[in-house]
């Protein structure tokens, strides 16, 4: 063994390896290698758990302990000791506190480490005398404390004897699982306190269990839970005084703290969880903290259909009583706010004494002129500007190393989250974008995709996660898209929505990666708004950003497709050219910008008519896409960068393509602004609303035709239900069987 300040061997003696994961067992073993202990140390310490022990398998693990660059050393076992009440004598931390003082710790950004566990002294329990033992008292408390009269419980109050080499346990039986509380306390009190009455004869070896969640009456399973109210913290790593302080310093929402008869106080703590998934999350974070400051707890109690200790009986030679209820904060909400408040995680105020001596290091730019790493753009746009697109785009721009809608951009990894399409759809998009482009894609390997459609959450709760699995990725950007997927809250609401938008400042920060995103604009004319005013809901959207980009679409005329359309012609006609006759006499540049030309061309370089017929399909092909092409001005407000010009780019399925022609183009009443103000005078509500219906009629429906209530919804969207109370409003509408039709076509 090494020289070292600290017996580890004694701090073994804090570590129950029953209560430890696989990979921390394994790690137990590795730093007593790397310290010079011997496999009969880490032998003798892990037939402690009795359950999971083999004989000759710490032997066999410990000869593939080879050492590594980064080896796990008795740090481990050290942190681990500590995190279940050993003290060190070495610690620095010698300050004295008055008795009067507060367990709180001060470091509270630290981790959750809320409590100085090493000043704990702990906080007695008192057992009831047998003058004073009432056990129907015990009983008829604690159910009313945690049940409503009609809950269905489950409660056992027999055991039977379990030995496993040389220990014996007594272990629950099956129970009762189809009583209520209130017939239970009824009973108790019909029968003036006789348990053995209305429960069944107790077994004063093995005690009373009961589970602390309601059930349906047809088993004891977690499918059998009807209402995840309660979780269950228990620890025996420390002496019942202690825990029970600890509790109480941390404030638990406990409903029920019960003594168990044995060497653990079990409290029955308020999640007030709506399903699983949540209870589990919750459990989670409970357990997270109490382990954190200092109460080592069972992992097995997890199950919302566990059993706990059920005062009122006895255990041997000792009792199960109700130590108090209704402690801590009222409900996990509060609780939960209080631990987040305590540990803010907010840096202290920086002195800028050497501002000018220091040289500053900016965050490298991502997108140049537009984005810093580890800063936030938000897209805005209208439905049909090829948003999502246009993200996509943007995500080959950084795997490659490209440029997007003209601005470089730095290449590195990039995680599309993606909320919407599904998986085959999505990559089908990618090698659209990709072929398009026509750049290759030797650098594809540089981005990942979350498929998450049908698996979405809200925001608050998929932020942890992303950041969980991509934190070894070295993502420089992630791509969240659509963020209405995850919007949690009212996006009227500034105070809902900044807490919204912080789950991307947590990303940002915890990743160290850019952190892009989509947002709809408002309902109406955009032309004459700011780019910052122009995304739906609250202000925050368009503060909270490092950068916005807007898209908006511009009003082409049929000059400007016919001169496109031209255009499109010609490339397409130059294109064949090249390919089936590329001996062909050189083309003027005049010429190659004529139609009427590049046809004389044509009929004089290739005259098989197979050939020509396959040119004239990809010719009408190539006039069909202009007239589904759309024209959009990208505007930005930067908070690093001096505002760019506006960048200008046809939507052409499936990418944009710049076209710096399209800047001579106004947007609608960008000229006369005056014009908006009168309108919005002279238009009342109503008058707005039904000409925001007719229009959107007559955009969706095909010669009149009745369009469907989803595609309504979709268009303005809101909800299905908005969308029938819109029609409703207005008596040239009528709804039908989820088609919306004009009367006066009904009619005919």
């Amino acid at each position: 063994m090494s020289e070292s300040k600290l017996n580890l061997i004694e701090l073994l003696d804090y570590i129950d390896p029953s209560t430890l994961n696989y990979q921390e067992w394994v790690n137990v073993g590795m730093a007593l290698k790397h310290e010079g202990y011997t496999v009969n140390d880490w032998d003798e310490w892990s037939q402690r758990d009795g359950g999971r022990y083999n004989d000759g398998e710490t032997e066999k693990k410990w000869n593939t302990f080879q050492g590594t660059n980064s080896p796990v050393t008795g740090a481990t076992i050290t942190q681990l000791a500590k995190d279940n009440g050993w003290h060190s004598h070495y610690d620095d931390d010698n300050s004295f506190l008055d008795w009067g003082d507060s367990f709180i710790a001060t470091d509270v950004d630290k981790g959750y480490k809320l409590v100085k566990t090493d000043w704990v002294l702990g906080k007695e329990i008192k057992e009831p005398t047998d003058q004073n033992w009432n056990p129907s008292n015990e009983v008829v408390k604690y159910l009313e404390a945690l049940f409503a009269p009609g809950d269905i419980i489950g409660y056992v109050n027999d055991g039977y004897l379990h030995t496993k080499g040389e220990t014996e346990k007594w272990l629950p039986k099956a129970g009762v699982y189809t009583k209520t509380a209130g017939e239970i306390i009824d009973g108790l009190r019909r029968y003036q306190g006789d348990i053995g009455a209305v429960m069944g004869d107790p077994n004063t070896n093995s005690g009373a269990w009961i589970r602390f969640n309601p059930l349906d009456g047809q088993g004891v399973k977690n499918d059998n839970v009807v209402d995840f109210r309660y979780a269950l913290v228990e620890s025996d790593n420390m002496d019942i005084a202690k825990q029970n302080e600890i509790i109480r310093e941390l404030e638990l929402p406990v409903v029920t703290l019960t003594y168990s008869g044995g060497k653990s106080l079990h409290a029955i703590v308020k999640v007030d969880a709506v399903n699983y998934p949540q209870y589990q999350e919750r459990v989670d974070y409970l357990y997270k903290i109490v382990e954190k400051n200092g109460l080592r707890v069972d992992k097995q109690n997890k199950n919302p259909s566990r059993l706990t200790r059920l005062p009122g009986f006895i255990r041997g030679d000792k009792k199960q009583f109700l130590v108090d209820t209704n402690i801590g904060k009222s409900s996990w909400e509060e609780w939960q706010e209080y631990i987040e408040d305590m540990n803010d995680n907010l840096p202290d105020p920086e002195s800028l004494a050497d501002l000018f001596e220091t040289k500053i290091e900016l965050a490298p730019e991502l997108i140049g002129g537009v984005l810093r790493q580890g800063h936030k753009m938000l897209i805005a746009g209208p439905s049909k500007a090829g948003k999502s697109f246009s993200l996509m785009q943007l995500s080959i721009a950084i795997a490659e190393g490209r440029q997007w809608m003209g601005f470089n951009c730095t290449q590195g990894k990039v995680l599309y989250v993606n909320l919407e399409l599904d998986e085959k759809s999505a990559k089908m998009r990618f090698i659209e974008i990709y072929n398009r482009l026509g750049q290759g894609h030797e650098h594809v390997s540089n981005i990942d995709v979350w498929n998450l459609r049908g698996k979405t959450s809200p925001m608050d709760k998929l932020a942890p996660k992303l950041i969980r699995r991509a934190q070894k990725e070295n993502y420089i950007a992630v791509i969240i898209d659509p963020i209405y997927k995850v919007l949690t809250g009212d996006e009227n609401s500034a105070h809902e929505m900044a807490n919204f938008t912080n789950q991307f400042d947590k990303i940002a920060t915890e990743l160290g990666c850019a952190v892009i995103y989509c947002h709809h604009h408002s309902k109406g004319s955009q032309g004459g708004k700011n780019s910052m005013d122009r995304s739906s809901g609250s202000g925050v959207f368009a503060r909270d950003p490092d950068a916005i980009l807007d898209l908006i679409e511009l009003p082409v005329t049929e000059d400007r497709y016919m001169a496109l359309e031209n255009e499109m012609i010609c490339q397409t006609y130059l294109d064949a050219i090249r390919k089936f006759n590329p001996g062909y006499k050189e083309i003027s540049q005049d010429d190659q910008f004529s139609k009427k030309q590049m046809e004389h061309h044509l009929m004089a370089a290739i005259h098989a008519q197979p050939i020509l017929k396959e040119i004239n399909d990809q010719k009408n092909a190539a006039i069909e896409s202009v007239r589904q092409a759309t024209a959009w001005r990208l505007e930005g407000t930067l908070r690093e960068f001096p505002k760019f010009k506006p960048v200008n780019a046809w939507f052409k399925y499936p990418i944009h393509i710049l076209d710096e022609s399209l800047q001579d183009i106004k947007l609608e009443e960008e000229s006369e602004p005056w014009k908006k103000t009168t309108k919005k005078s002279n238009e009342t509500r109503a008058e707005k609303s039904k000409r925001e219906l007719e229009e959107a009629f007559n955009f969706l429906s095909e010669d009149g035709l009745p369009i469907s209530i989803n595609d309504l919804a979709s268009y303005f969207e809101i909800e299905k239900q908005s969308a029938y109370r819109k029609v409703k409003k207005h008596k040239e509408f009528v709804a039908v069987d989820g088609m919306i039709s004009k009367k006066e076509t009904v009619n005919k």
